[in-house]
């Protein structure tokens, strides 16, 4: 009798999560929240500590060929600060662990850093710790953030309602195309070496792509008015998967409406340039890393004049499903395609 071997393709990456997760045990009163959010939560006595880790591997994250030393680690810890910022938490700490091949020199080393330190002082994060060891396969980078925020100020992804109002930030789709842009630029190098990348007209959607800046600057705003969404996330696998997410935790449907995602002029020109429907990078497109969230009718006057949060649609009962409502009118199943890591 052979023993069965399960890919993990079959499972897929939240597959694999949830499997995980199902020999979890929590023993300690203090963990609040464990697998299953965009951070875990940990009781500090009058406040809550969030910490959340994320690994980014060089060919399968990033792409030194085009993605400048200092950009990626700005970018490694944006994304683990987006992770705090999507638990409406403020980040205080992080630790980086590196993993370098002998390809890399101290000057390369600095390079990275010098992203990383201007991430810290951009976020108001304090480096405190980490690892560095060797790869046999190039770089790679783990950061653990860390950050704390009052009980009552968390947003887990479960909190949302039926007739909350479903907000993003920002606009979308910009890093999937910048992405295909920089690959497109790459082949062309590699076919002809001589040849100079073209990237000028492409500043937005490729700076979307390698150096992404975590929405703290929301997360401070919704303080100050008074703003406890019910539910968040970070996009960093697509809309419709994080709205599926947030369904998911919640036990709510969701529809939305097409006329009023948000997406860049440079994006959306960009896009129909390379043949792709802007609509489907908004919806499927990975690492924006804006900010989905909802709130209470009630607080939609605070923040209905906002100029960077975008009201998408609403949240309804989980038996009338996840729907798209075209600019003709027609709802059309939201599908999520997201980003396949397996």
């Amino acid at each position: 009798m052979s023993n069965k071997r399960t890919e993990i393709s079959e499972l897929g990456e939240f597959g694999l999560i949830d499997h995980i997760n199902t020999r979890v045990q929590l023993k300690n009163s203090s963990t609040l929240k464990g697998i299953g959010d965009d951070a875990a939560i940990i009781d500090a006595g009058d406040h809550v500590k969030v910490v959340s880790t994320d690994l980014l591997l060089e060919g399968v994250h990033f792409d030194l060929a085009y993605a400048p030393l200092p950009h990626v680690g700005f970018k490694a810890v944006a994304v683990n600060v987006s992770d705090i910022a999507a638990m409406n938490a403020i980040p205080k700490q992080i630790t980086v662990s590196i993993a370098l091949s002998n390809r890399f020199s101290v000057e390369a080393v600095d390079a990275l850093y010098s992203g990383i330190h201007a991430a810290c002082e951009h976020y108001g994060v304090d480096l405190v710790g980490g690892d560095t060891t060797a790869s046999r396969s190039g770089l790679v980078i783990s950061i653990t953030a860390i950050g704390e925020a009052k009980k009552e100020e968390i947003s887990y992804r479960s909190g949302a309602k039926v007739n909350d109002i479903l907000c993003v930030t920002g606009d979308l789709g910009g890093a999937l195309v910048g992405l295909q842009i920089l690959e497109r630029e790459k082949q062309v190098y590699l076919s002809n070496p001589d040849m100079k990348p073209e990237l000028e007209k492409y500043t937005v959607v490729t700076g979307r792509q390698l150096r992404p800046d975590a929405r703290m600057d929301i997360i401070h705003e919704l303080r100050e008015l008074g703003v406890v969404p019910t539910s968040m996330m970070d996009i960093s696998d697509g809309l419709a998967s994080e709205i599926f997410h947030l369904c998911k935790a919640s036990n709510v449907g969701a529809t939305i409406y097409e006329d009023k995602l948000p997406i860049d002029k440079q994006t959306y020109d960009t896009a129909v340039e390379l043949n792709m429907d802007p609509i489907t990078c908004v919806l499927n497109g990975g690492e924006d890393y804006e900010l989905i969230f909802t709130i209470d009718q009630k607080d939609f006057a605070k923040l209905e004049k906002h100029p960077d949060i975008h009201f998408i649609g609403h949240m309804t009962k989980p038996e009338e499903g996840k729907y798209l409502v075209t600019k003709s009118g027609t709802a059309v199943q939201l599908k999520a395609q997201g980003w396949k890591h397996f």
